[in-house]
């Protein structure tokens, strides 16, 4: 029969229900070069019969074309008109979106809104139904929507591979001719997501590798990687929360951790640092004093830099060198792999928009569904999760 008068596509009125609209937008940070969705996963939606409008040039950055988003059957228009229109925005960083918002538009995006509850609130008043990416529950039926573990596998390889270009000696035990090159010792500090894929990627890459975290049930998966675990006679068995992330320890509990860890920063080529505590600053590992006592030519990279730095010397997206050693505080590591990262948030993002669409094929925010729940954070101009309510307040 003709598609218009197929029974799956007739509602209770007998007509078929609208598309979902989804727009893409080009980011206006000039540092980042992702974009929101990519033409394979465009493709994906539009077979599922919604429309998705993409602002043209908003994924040259990331080195996609227009003509490549128009084959995976998107239209292409600019960015006012693709606003205008209303549906569901679909964003990298929600910055980008300026005051563009209204009632008409739902947000997905990374809001970070524990960390930043005030612009959320401020972005809330425009009517707009925000959906922040970062609060996607651990849970196994939402592991395929995970944008932060997805951009944490991204940010721990490029991590390595920075240190790696910085570093003045090579990572692999080397034999030659002319005498034997040592490896590298590589000390990750913190086995979430971004630590793994860190352990992992300087493996390949030959260095001798210790890993900590503060979490005990880390251990198994530094090891399954082939790397040293680092123990240390602290008591932490309460470091992890309900969705597995570290908790914040006590100031006498960090203090014994740079005591013990002190010999082992001392002894690496390159640390690379990764522990986070959600909508919480840094924990402080490393000291200027255990700095000072690295080799010269060490470095450090620093992936907690964008709230304060594990380092004491960490500067958010600058190089500082103290006394021979590099610090690097990089926050935009994502967007080096730009390609890849924009793939991997693009399934994140139509795995959850597969989730939202009610049988009808329209958008369903359903709070009874814990994944919803999770992720709504505000609504009709109001505020309505309890974490930002509360640091809000």
């Amino acid at each position: 029969c003709p598609r218009w008068l197929c029974p799956a596509d007739l509602g209770v009125s007998g007509l078929r229900s609208p598309p979902v609209r989804i727009v893409v937008v080009a980011e206006l940070n000039a540092a980042e070069r992702r974009v929101g969705l990519v033409p394979a996963a465009a493709a994906r939606l539009v077979e599922r019969g919604h429309d998705v409008v993409v602002e043209r040039g908003a994924g040259a950055r990331a080195g996609l074309t227009d003509a490549d988003f128009e084959q995976a059957g998107c239209a292409l228009t600019d960015r006012a008109s693709a606003l205008a229109g209303g549906g569901v925005v679909v964003a990298v960083d929600v910055d980008t979106l300026g005051d563009d918002l209204g009632p008409a538009h739902t947000v997905v995006a990374l809001l970070d809104p524990l960390w930043r509850p005030q612009r959320t609130a401020d972005l809330a008043v425009s009517g707009a139904t925000l959906l922040s990416l970062e609060l996607i529950p651990r849970i196994t039926r939402a592991q395929s929507m995970d944008v932060l573990s997805s951009m944490a596998t991204v940010v721990g390889t490029e991590a390595v591979l920075l240190a790696a270009r910085t570093l003045p000696k090579m990572f692999p035990l080397m034999m030659t001719a002319a005498g034997t090159v040592p490896a590298a010792r590589v000390l990750v500090l913190g086995a979430g997501v971004a630590g793994l894929a860190a352990i992992a990627t300087a493996k390949r890459l030959g260095a001798i590798v210790e890993g900590y975290d503060v979490r005990p049930a880390a251990a198994e998966q530094i090891r399954s990687l082939g790397a040293k675990v680092v123990e240390l006679d602290v008591a932490t068995d309460d470091a992890e929360d309900a969705g597995g992330y570290a908790r914040a320890q006590d100031a006498e509990t960090e203090a014994q951790l740079r005591d013990l860890l002190a010999d082992h920063v001392a002894s690496a080529d390159v640390v690379i640092t990764t522990a986070a505590i959600p909508g919480a600053a840094s924990p402080r590992l490393v000291t200027t004093e255990m700095v000072g006592a690295m080799a010269t030519g060490s470095v450090i990279v620093d992936l907690a830099a964008e709230r304060g730095g594990n380092c004491e010397l960490t500067q958010s997206d600058e190089t500082v060198c103290h006394g021979g050693v590099t610090i690097l505080g990089p926050t935009d590591l994502a967007s080096s792999a730009a390609t890849t990262a924009s793939t991997l948030f693009a399934n994140n993002v139509a795995t959850l928009v597969d989730h939202l669409t009610g049988d009808d094929g329209t958008l369903v925010i359903d709070t009874a569904d814990e994944i919803t729940a999770g992720i709504l954070v505000a609504r009709d101009g109001q505020i309505v999760h309890p974490d930002v309510v509360e640091r809000l307040s």
